[in-house]
């Protein structure tokens, strides 16, 4: 297992930076009051492909040497790691075949598209995914970029954290979503190079709280097809990001559907943006566990804004 570095980190940011934006750091006053915490929102929901996971894809992607790229890359992914890929792969003029579950957001499924991937469905469980990616990378021979587990990837997910610390001073805590783990894990790396004061906290919804059950049993406790309408994170930890999350995460906080729904809906009245169900389960947890922060400068990553703008989770039923 190759654990990514700090340098790598560095070397990433440096290496991805004419394909990504500096996200902007947003903040409110009624959150601030509401929470009792300071509260400083990192919007990767306005980053290119409009998700934190262009910055990963694009590091494995302009990384790669011409001959590997010249057979393209391929991945598996519920939505944002696939239209990143496909965003990167693009840019560098190469083919990205992607593997997606047939229940994942037309939006996301559009958007993979409109950047040029080649989409082929699979059921809505790892297990699936994985069986069919297997028959896809054989097809193409194209180079497998995890959507998480991958030390490329985490070494750009980790930028993300870099530019927080750059542009906010005397955090005291950073909390992030969880799923795969690819996020949290930057974050990790990261904040243990240049802040190994500041507490990170994960979050997960407690209809996929794989990640908190696996951190109280001190090993990988997977789920195959956990339902939530958190559709980034259903994905379980591996053998790489579990590295970062049993060393350096402080806790794992968790959210109801309905938590989670509610805190999406907030934001979007509050704070004028658009962000996804997964993006909105930091500030659920937040609210739900308001001692764990009240008095701290927090750092939120919201992670992304691709959303079905027809099937808003508080429209259905």
């Amino acid at each position: 297992m190759l654990i990514p570095t700090y340098d790598d980190v560095l070397a990433a940011h440096a290496r991805i930076a004419p394909h990504i934006h500096r996200t902007p750091v947003l903040t409110s006053g009624f959150l601030d009051r509401l929470t009792g915490a300071t509260l400083f929102f990192k919007c990767e929901n306005f980053q290119k492909a409009g998700a934190f996971k262009v910055r990963g894809a694009s590091n494995a992607v302009f990384g790669l040497p011409d001959a590997a790229a010249a057979r393209g890359v391929a991945t598996h992914s519920s939505g944002n790691h696939a239209l990143s890929l496909s965003y990167a792969a693009g840019r560098r003029g190469i083919p990205c075949a992607v593997v997606m579950p047939r229940t994942a957001p037309q939006a996301k499924k559009d958007a993979v598209r409109g950047y040029g991937g080649t989409i082929t469905e699979c059921e809505p469980s790892t297990s699936s995914r994985e069986q069919v990616f297997a028959r896809v990378q054989a097809q193409t021979g194209a180079d497998f970029v995890h959507p998480y587990n991958d030390p490329r990837v985490i070494a750009g997910q980790a930028t993300c954290a870099r530019e927080l610390m750059e542009q906010v001073e005397g955090l005291d805590q950073v909390i992030a979503p969880i799923g795969g783990g690819g996020m949290i894990s930057g974050t990790c790396l990261t904040l243990s190079a240049i802040a190994p004061q500041v507490q990170i906290f994960a979050a997960e919804p407690e209809q996929a709280d794989d990640a908190l059950r696996s951190l109280r049993a001190g090993h990988i406790i997977a789920d195959d097809a956990p339902d939530t309408v958190a559709d980034g994170l259903k994905v379980p930890l591996k053998d790489l990001t579990w590295h970062f999350v049993k060393s350096r995460v402080t806790d794992i906080l968790t959210a109801t559907e309905q938590e989670i729904i509610d805190a999406m809906r907030l934001t979007w009245a509050r704070m004028k943006i658009v962000i996804e169900p997964s993006c909105a389960v930091p500030l659920a947890t937040i609210l739900k566990n308001p001692e764990v922060f009240r008095g701290r400068r927090v750092g939120v990553i919201i992670t992304g804004g691709n959303v079905d703008l027809d099937r808003l989770p508080w429209m259905q039923g």
